[in-house]
């Protein structure tokens, strides 16, 4: 029986276009002892494959760690598959503040050691023995008691882009790094302090709050369903957001607006911007953040030397790559000399620049013809490429990519390939392909704005 995927993101996105079903991005995880993970694994990927669910998943002797995109109109039989483990009965799903159809594109399940790295030998402490579960009102309430210190059990690059305020942020890549750091710096308040930890969905402090339990520390919260589930309260409640920024995720949407504070700058020019992008280089992929001027200068690159790379042809790129030492470099998290405007640590409470409240699927009133449709959808920014159908198309052209997803953008068109080929105008028939600073779906069309 099937236990892999078959399809690529490409032909994946493909068949969700067609569908045309709403998708819904959630999370869970659960701790509990799982005797035979191999099992288990290849029990919920049957189940789940049937249901056209995706998604990043990590099981072990220790529990599951979920982040998952599923059909909306399969809420209920997902539901029902979880609720055949004693351990997942009524378990809470984290649903995504902002919904993305194409989040996650396989369904990936691996077993793990963990389900967080998080470096510790769990036989020498209580991994039961957690910190007390605060809701929103209540978590805001002991955020604003004077005796309280407050923990971002997040790595720097996300909370670089959003965090709650006066919260300590180490300038750390893992979880593992954060519990050692954190636990020295507060020796001195393990008796008398509230110590109160947040993360993206809760499952990092479900360990953390454990594991400083044991250290001595004696009045320890943790912030019930981390930042997302936060986030579902206050808006339900009306009640006033104390995290400020964005919430980073771990799927192509790359971040969730919470406030419309921008709290972070571009790592390249240092103007107010909180978009994280991977570099285009496939012999680096460095995530950091970009603005749209930088994107479009750079190419989607970090650095001017990666910017050179992406233009050679593709044999040199790969010999380039070679060799376990290049390897190892591939998808760093936010750490380079190239970029100069990057902060980590000590992080600032106040906005720098307030974020435009755009709807995603608002529709522009514009003239336009219809021109062609998306024929290659890629997992990252950097090129759009369409069938053109009808009219023409010349450089300096003003166009829009319309979509459920992509909702609708409008950019000049720089350059123009004609069926692999640079030119000044592209007519019906021809496959053409242009630089944009966003992702293309299938689904999308593209139109020529007329003048007025």
């Amino acid at each position: 029986m099937q236990l892999y995927n078959t399809l690529s993101a490409e032909e994946r996105a493909q068949l969700i276009d067609q569908a045309g079903k709403q998708r819904l991005t959630l999370s869970f995880y659960a701790y509990a002892k799982i005797s035979d993970p191999k099992k288990f694994r290849d029990e919920l990927f049957i189940a789940w494959n049937a249901l056209d669910a995706l998604g990043r998943i990590y099981v072990a002797h220790e529990g599951i760690n979920a982040q998952m995109s599923i059909p909306e109109e399969n809420l209920e039989a997902f539901r029902e598959t979880l609720e055949v483990y004693d351990f997942m009965k009524g378990i809470r799903l984290n649903e995504a503040v902002e919904h993305d159809d194409h989040s996650f594109l396989k369904l990936t399940i691996k077993v793990r050691n963990k389900i967080v790295a998080d470096g510790l030998n769990d036989e020498t402490f209580d991994v039961t023995n957690k910190g007390i579960h605060l809701k929103a009102k209540e978590f805001n309430t002991l955020l604003e008691d004077p005796n309280t210190i407050v923990v971002d059990f997040r790595n720097h690059y996300e909370s670089e882009v959003g965090h709650f305020e006066g919260a300590i942020t180490p300038d750390v890549e893992t979880f593992r790094e954060s519990l050692p750091i954190i636990n020295e710096k507060l020796q001195d308040f393990k008796e008398d302090k509230n110590l109160l930890m947040y993360c993206t969905g809760g499952i990092r402090c479900e360990k953390a709050s454990a594991y400083f339990k044991h250290q001595g520390f004696k009045n320890v919260y943790q912030l019930e369903g981390g930042i997302i589930e936060y986030t579902r309260q206050i808006r339900e409640e009306n009640i006033e957001s104390k995290f400020i920024g964005k919430n980073f995720v771990f799927d192509h949407r790359l971040g969730e607006r919470i406030t419309d504070d921008i709290v972070s700058q571009c790592h390249q020019c240092g103007k107010p911007c909180d978009n994280h992008t991977n570099c285009a280089n496939d012999g680096c992929h460095l995530l950091f953040i970009q603005c749209d001027e930088c994107k479009a200068a750079m190419e989607n690159c970090c650095s001017e030397e990666c910017q050179h790379i992406i233009h050679l042809p593709l044999e040199e790129q790969v010999e380039l790559r070679k060799g376990v030492q290049v390897g190892n470099k591939i998808f760093r998290k936010g750490k380079s000399p190239a970029l100069k405007f990057k902060n980590s640590g000590e992080l600032p409470n106040k906005p720098l620049a307030k974020a435009e409240n755009k709807n995603i699927r608002q529709k522009i009133a514009t003239k336009k013809t219809l021109l062609g449709k998306a024929e290659h959808y890629f997992t990252q920014s950097k090129i759009a490429q369409f069938l053109l159908e009808n009219g023409e198309l010349t450089v300096g052209d003003k166009v829009l990519i319309s979509g459920p997803t992509t909702g609708e953008q409008e950019i000049t068109l720089t350059e123009i390939f004609a069926n692999g080929n640079p030119c000044e105008t592209a007519k019906a028939g021809d496959q053409i392909t242009f630089p944009v600073p966003f992702r293309v779906r299938l689904s999308d069309k593209l139109y020529k704005i007329l003048a007025s």
